[in-house]
């Protein structure tokens, strides 16, 4: 088994935290990454094929050396299996540094048009030695509390 500073170390875990909410985890380089997505029932519009979620993502630096976050890389996937690819510097208008031992949270959303689907990606990042590498954001499921779930 792979050990944590392995490269593409990943260990998805979902764990059922309070009301219906999910936390979905990866680690890869030391980083670990995790997301908590939500469902916001009252920016949603069902009539109008409108469904949105918020997510919180945590970024955690368990390795010994500080590092950047650059760039982000999402693939977002509704049930029609139609996906959409974000790419852009950064989180929330940040670059964030994480010395060993710091963590960074942030939270941003995404709206969908069908009342599935996942979210998945990665995240380009940079060590102190100018080392570019990236980090998984682990797969996590945008699920509508009121409609039968479907795996997608």
């Amino acid at each position: 088994m792979k050990q944590a500073g392995d490269i593409n170390y990943l260990r998805p875990v979902s764990l059922r935290l309070s009301g219906s909410e999910m936390l979905y985890e990866a680690v890869t380089n030391d980083i670990r990454v995790t997301v908590e997505p939500a469902f916001l029932d009252a920016q949603s519009d069902p009539d109008n094929d409108r469904y949105v979620w918020s997510y919180t993502i945590g970024i955690e630096n368990q390795g010994g050396r500080t590092v950047q976050l650059l760039n982000r890389h999402w693939m977002i996937t509704n049930a029609l299996g139609v996906t959409e690819e974000v790419r852009g510097p950064g989180v929330v208008g940040e670059q964030p540094v994480l010395k060993p031992g710091e963590r960074f949270d942030y939270t941003s959303g995404a709206p969908l048009t069908t009342p599935s689907g996942f979210m998945r990606g990665a995240y380009e990042m940079v060590d102190e030695a100018g080392e570019r590498f990236s980090i998984d954001i682990p797969a996590f499921s945008l699920d509508c509390p009121n409609q039968p779930i479907r795996l997608n």
